[in-house]
């Protein structure tokens, strides 16, 4: 319960909302190599609408990927290695995204330090343009971050008109 409450917690400190560097990869090649990730995976946005997949719930929704911490999408079962890699405020960024699914229960033995630790996922995606592909098709259909957030010290406040 502990370990849940705690990824729960990083979760809504951390948030989808964190700044990502730009995707390096081509989002419309990305959504081509999505179908082969659509049988376990879609991309819905909070109010449901299915933005890319057929509604597959094998896997958790990508939707707001990019900066989520690890193992928490409200509602999914994951794996006991995705969550205690969540509790160490893992986030998801591209690279690790791209690492991870060349191999996922690799990347989760070596991050976790546990040569025990395995993955839900048993799909590997081992081509690295492939992978950076689907980061920036996921990317893009990401949550847009609050454009009305207030403005860095220091900095004005954008005028009105």
């Amino acid at each position: 319960m502990k370990l849940k409450l705690t990824a729960t917690i990083l979760a809504l400190l951390a948030g989808p909302a964190l700044a990502q560097d730009a995707p390096t990869g081509d989002a419309a090649a990305g959504e081509k190599v999505f179908a082969k990730c659509q049988t376990c995976h879609v991309i819905a946005n909070e109010a449901g609408e299915v933005l890319a997949g057929k509604g597959a719930k094998t896997g958790p929704n990508l939707y707001g990927l990019p900066g989520r911490t690890a193992g928490t999408y409200p509602e999914f079962k994951y794996g006991d290695s995705v969550v205690a890699l969540g509790a160490t405020g893992f986030a998801w960024n591209e690279a690790d995204f791209v690492t991870y699914v060349a191999d996922p229960a690799k990347f989760l033995q070596e991050k976790l330090g546990d040569k025990k630790a395995k993955s839900k996922m048993m799909f590997k995606l081992p081509k690295e343009e492939d992978a950076k592909n689907v980061w920036a098709f996921i990317a893009s259909l990401a949550p847009a971050a609050d454009a009305a957030a207030a403005p860095a010290e220091g900095e004005a406040a954008p005028a009105s008109n």
